[in-house]
């Protein structure tokens, strides 16, 4: 009898432990929103060719990852917001005439990294 309500008594300890532990490991995040132009390529192309790179996904990914890291150690996207709006410039007379360099102008990324004190980490004490 004695030995059934200590593994009662045992059991009930963990599922209380358990119940409050939940809460204890879970992340907090800081988040920014950033908004950003990205660059013209080097090369010149046809407007339709620049247009295209211009508003590639692929393209939008990477500088999205480029806007999160220059806020810091951390940075990371957490979300592509607004691919912004193409703007197109012709290029010099001496690179052909009818070339476009195209970029996105007012990107919006939001980004995001865990908040200090959370998950850990506690500032000045490494």
């Amino acid at each position: 009898m004695r030995r059934m309500f200590a593994t009662l008594r045992w059991t009930g300890l963990f599922a209380l432990l358990s119940v409050f532990s939940t809460g204890a490991f879970s992340a907090e995040y800081v988040f920014r929103d950033l908004m950003a132009n990205t660059l013209p390529p080097a090369k010149c192309a046809d407007k339709a060719d620049a247009s295209a790179n211009a508003e590639d996904a692929a393209n939008i990914k990477k500088y999205a990852k480029v806007f999160c890291e220059t806020q810091g150690y951390g940075w990371h996207v957490s979300e592509e917001k607004n691919a912004g709006k193409l703007a197109c410039n012709e290029c010099a007379a001496d690179s052909g005439q009818g070339k476009y360099q195209c970029h996105l102008e007012d990107v919006v990324v939001t980004c995001k990294r865990l908040k200090p004190g959370s998950v850990g980490m506690f500032p000045g004490k490494g």
